[in-house]
């Protein structure tokens, strides 16, 4: 959840050889938002409030223009976003709870304040129930099996087919099954 380029300026990176944070490199506005996600499970649940005290906070982070406009209005209802924000922001809901069905009804919730679309929802509870599964040691095509009957992901995709023509994707569909896919190909991270 840092903004990374290389050092000639290409963007997005498609390449494993890249300095991980290269002057210039700075917080996203995925990482406030998980922060604030995660200030909300361990205080008063008030994810709406959390994520306005902190993206107001830190106003230049980077958020998209719906929810930019959100942050800042005197409204706090959800805009139907089917956007990758609610899973960007997820992942403290997959370290914090211990059962699959907390795990998903407060993925759910974390995602409706803003993203009340189906696949905004579907994204976050992809993206925190795949938290929980490897943090409970799970191997990799167990979680992979798990997120693709459950959420109807196609996650049998080489890896090395999906890089060369992806372009970056804002929604759910377009890029939870895309990282889910890139983490079963991470070798830093070993099957359990």
């Amino acid at each position: 959840m840092w903004a990374i380029q290389t050092s000639d300026g290409d963007w997005p990176v498609k390449t494993t050889d890249f300095e991980l944070f290269p002057p210039g490199a700075r917080f996203t506005d995925d990482t406030v938002l998980t922060v604030a996600t995660a200030e909300a499970l361990l205080s008063d649940g008030d994810y709406a409030g959390a994520y306005r005290r902190y993206g107001r906070a830190f106003p230049n982070a980077g958020y998209g223009g719906s929810f930019f406009r959100w942050l800042f209005s005197e409204d706090a209802r959800p805009y139907n976003s089917w956007g990758n924000g609610a899973a960007m922001r997820v992942s403290p809901v997959g370290f914090a709870l211990d059962s699959v069905d907390d795990v998903l009804a407060e993925a759910a919730r974390s995602a409706a304040v803003t993203h009340n679309h189906p696949e905004g929802i579907k994204g976050a509870q992809a993206t925190a129930l795949a938290v929980l599964l490897a943090r409970s040691k799970e191997s990799k095509a167990s979680i992979r099996s798990e997120i693709q009957d459950r959420f109807d992901y196609d996650l049998t995709r080489a890896l090395d087919a999906i890089r060369p023509p992806y372009r970056f994707d804002v929604s759910c569909q377009g890029s939870v099954p895309e990282s889910l896919i890139a983490y079963n190909y991470a070798w830093f991270w070993p099957d359990l």
